[in-house]
């Protein structure tokens, strides 16, 4: 007769989190992010313990000793749930839930619970299902009896008989099969809408960065949107895209009318330490939003000490996704909790790299947006240039851009009526024969070259 193995509890409100590590202690902010992630999924921390692993118990991962000590501080608390800050295998979530008596739930079955909590829309809760059913498929080994039951024994179900573990894996694959198939519906629709923006020959621009970096709310405040915002990690997991105005720093003249200045602008999941690989193929079609835009808005929490570190993990994950070569405005948002901070846009070869404001307070929002409109050409000159006979192949230049809205011959040259972004025109002024066009720029303009946008 199989033996009984610990039946799997409703409850788990009580959480004891155990932060496994090798060698020294924890890395700084590991434990209490781990943490924050908890109560986001709705757990009560009631106690945390590091436990150091130099070479992982391949039945429990942790020690025995220390899982004495595990079991003594979850009599001692209370605790009924176990929440291990890495990644399990099935064997060794089996043998400990056995050992504690408590439902155990690693790191990636957290955040996938907190992802189903979050989800809204349809494709958000059909990705979020695919990454439980992918992550639950490897653990239906034994965890109850009644999965070992065989069918059959009756007139007509008699014969080798199916265990009622394989019936579940197989309506798991089918169910895993089905979402797959709903899923590539849906990225086909995206793909249809995405296209249609591309075919309107408006920017795209996704706002990217660390979960709790403040992304909801600074695209609230340029677009005016309601987006769910609030202080915690994946407040928000379905990407939310609206059309913003991005005023031009100087307007065309008579007859040249400059485009409206519109920006696709997209808010996107939050990114995270060690985000299990399963979303990150589950969330293909979310993401997509940041693989396919013009620009990246990355935005940090300036006031984090561990920004620097959780900037190089949203560049880890950027590449993993494919959006690693897209060019970046960094965005340092909440100044507000810093003292004395003012807004201010740090220059990077003449143009602006990194805008620090509070979108909270709507401070330095302006830069942002002069910024967006300098990076993805919207920012223009226009005015009259007088270009002498030996500046003919800057004239050439001129005409091949399109920017040419009308042009008069004089005795020493021609006279040229133009409009053209400014990142242009401060680019060709650049060049040896482009002093003419130096006029024309107004006082903020880049003074080195600058690479047109792709």
């Amino acid at each position: 007769m199989p033996t009984q193995l610990f039946e799997r509890s409703r409850g788990g409100e009580n959480a004891l989190l155990i932060q496994p590590h090798a060698g020294g202690p924890p890395a700084e902010g590991v434990l209490e992010e781990f943490a924050e992630l908890a109560r986001s999924a709705g757990a009560d921390v009631v106690a945390m313990l590091t436990a150091r692993i130099d070479k992982p118990n391949p039945s429990i991962l942790i020690g025995s000793g220390k899982l004495d000590e595990v079991k003594a501080a979850c009599e001692a608390t209370g605790a009924d749930l176990v929440l291990v800050n890495h990644a399990l295998t099935p064997v060794q979530e089996r043998n400990l839930e056995k050992a504690l008596q408590r439902r155990v739930v690693d790191r990636t079955g957290l955040i996938l619970d907190i992802f189903a909590q979050r989800a809204r829309s349809h494709e958000g809760k059909l990705q979020v299902e695919l990454a439980q059913l992918r992550h639950l498929a490897t653990r239906l080994v034994r965890g109850w009896t009644h999965l070992e039951r065989q069918r059959g024994g009756a007139i007509g179900l008699r014969g080798p008989g199916e265990t009622q573990l394989e019936t579940d894996r197989r309506l798991l694959q089918k169910r895993v099969e089905m979402l797959q198939k709903r899923l590539q519906k849906v990225e086909v629709q995206h793909t249809q809408m995405r296209r249609a923006r591309v075919r309107s020959e408006l920017p795209r621009v996704a706002l990217v960065g660390y979960t709790n970096a403040g992304k909801s709310t600074l695209f609230n405040a340029l677009t005016g949107a309601e987006a769910y915002a609030a202080d915690q990690l994946f407040a928000t997991l379905d990407p939310t895209v609206r059309r913003i105005s991005v005023s031009p720093a100087a307007s065309a003249k008579a007859d040249a009318t400059p485009p409206g200045g519109g920006v696709m602008l997209a808010d996107t999941v939050g990114f995270v330490r060690d985000l299990p690989h399963a979303l990150v193929a589950a969330f293909r079609s979310t993401l997509s939003e940041a693989r396919e835009a013009d620009l990246l808005l990355h935005v940090i929490d300036a006031s984090d000490p561990l920004r620097d570190e959780r900037s190089a993990q949203v560049d880890a994950v950027l590449h993993e996704i494919g959006a690693g070569g897209l060019p970046q405005l960094r965005v340092f948002n909440k100044i507000d909790r810093i003292e004395g901070a003012q807004p201010r846009c740090d220059t990077d070869g003449g143009a602006c790299g990194a805008v620090w404001l509070s979108a909270r307070d709507g401070l330095g929002l302006d830069l942002l947006r002069e910024a967006l409109g300098e990076r993805l050409g919207l920012r223009r000159v226009a005015g009259l240039a007088r270009l002498p006979t030996s500046a003919g192949r800057l004239r050439a230049r001129l005409h091949a851009l399109g920017a040419v809205r009308g042009e008069q011959h004089a005795d020493d040259g021609w006279l040229l009526r133009i409009d053209l972004p400014l990142v242009e025109a401060a680019r060709l002024a650049a060049q040896p024969d482009g002093a003419p066009l130096q006029p024309l720029l107004p006082a903020t303009a880049p003074k080195h070259p600058v690479e047109s946008p792709a």
